[in-house]
């Protein structure tokens, strides 16, 4: 339910709201992802030309230490959103700890492997989202400052693409770390048939941008989708009523676009991630989202207000892919 306004006289006045002012704290998003059908594939066999042939359940011949390993699992929520997607681990054992057994290392801190992750997102429906990877130390402590979620592991988020293009931060696990260790010459076709374990990874992401709504001299670019005039004081929203933001930041669209180029008018590029609209702190009903046409960073947002939102002063804030902006305030009759 898009309508592109024919006549907008909106004045946006700012053209990049994701970059972070000097002196301030770039904004972070906590992602939490849960996995299934997890398992791990550890490398125990001498044969290449035996990898990936047996159909049945195996079990792991482990070495000592220093062996690798490679592991699969399916994404099916984030912050407890249906979602869909593929988690890739990638472990070299190194069973580190201050107070070793032989075989393993002697070290300042307690570590059981270097592990590289890779988190490739998908709407539940298989629309692709975006995808961030991390490398760091898996097994004992969270790193400083980590929030309380994020039980274990010390990795560094290093990048992302799609809605996470530019993405930095921490990472580690959460509760309930338990994927199934299998022989490297297990069929990896019937991971889900012969099943896995479960897993929740919690993530600190520092986003390259965050959708924020747009200003204007009037205040927040938010208008009544009848005629695209301002909510303002003057002409306030009534609850239960359609209205339309316009933001920057809400990241890919489809069909796709290049970057910097505008987005088309025939057909509207669709936000490709997750958008949501809360007003007060309640999710309200999101009835379009896409690139405005022309625009190369701007968005229109068609929303319903909540039927019992509360009149005065409402708190009305968008995110994309999870990741939300700074919410700002409209009237409400």
């Amino acid at each position: 339910m898009i309508q592109k306004a024919k006549i907008l006289a909106i004045t946006v006045l700012v053209a990049a709201h994701s970059k972070v002012a000097p002196g301030q704290s770039p904004p972070t998003t906590i992602l939490t992802i849960d996995l299934v059908n997890f398992v791990e594939y550890r490398q125990d066999v001498s044969d290449p030309a035996k990898y990936a042939t047996d159909p049945n359940l195996t079990t792991a011949v482990t070495p000592r230490n220093f062996f690798v390993a490679t592991m699969l699992a399916d994404i099916v929520a984030v912050n407890g959103q249906p979602a869909k997607g593929l988690y890739v681990g990638r472990p070299r054992a190194l069973l580190a700890t201050p107070t070793p057994a032989p075989g393993q290392a002697i070290a300042d801190t307690t570590r059981n492997s270097l592990r590289d992750v890779f988190f490739e997102i998908q709407k539940s429906d298989g629309t692709p989202i975006g995808s961030i990877a991390a490398i760091g130390l898996s097994g004992g402590a969270a790193p400083p400052g980590a929030p309380s979620a994020l039980q274990g592991s010390n990795w560094a988020i290093i990048g992302g693409t799609g809605a996470f293009l530019g993405a930095r931060g921490q990472a580690g696990s959460g509760a309930g770390n338990s994927p199934r260790a299998a022989s490297i010459s297990e069929d990896p076709a019937n991971r889900r048939i012969n099943g896995g374990g479960k897993a929740r990874f919690v993530l600190q992401v520092v986003p390259l941008k965050v959708p924020q709504i747009a200003s204007t001299t009037n205040g927040p670019a938010v208008a009544h989708s009848g005629d695209f005039s301002l909510v303002t004081s003057s002409k306030p929203a009534t609850a239960g009523e359609i209205l339309s933001l316009f933001a920057t930041g809400l990241g890919p669209v489809n069909p796709g676009v290049d970057p910097d180029q505008p987005f088309p008018s025939s057909p509207l590029a669709a936000v490709n991630s997750p958008v949501e609209v809360t007003v007060n702190g309640k999710a309200a009903e999101v009835l379009g989202a896409v690139g405005y046409p022309g625009a190369a960073d701007g968005y229109q947002v068609n929303f319903r207000l909540p039927s019992d939102t509360a009149k005065g002063a409402a708190a009305i804030q968008v995110s994309a892919a999870w990741i939300a902006g700074t919410p700002v305030s409209i009237q409400v009759q």
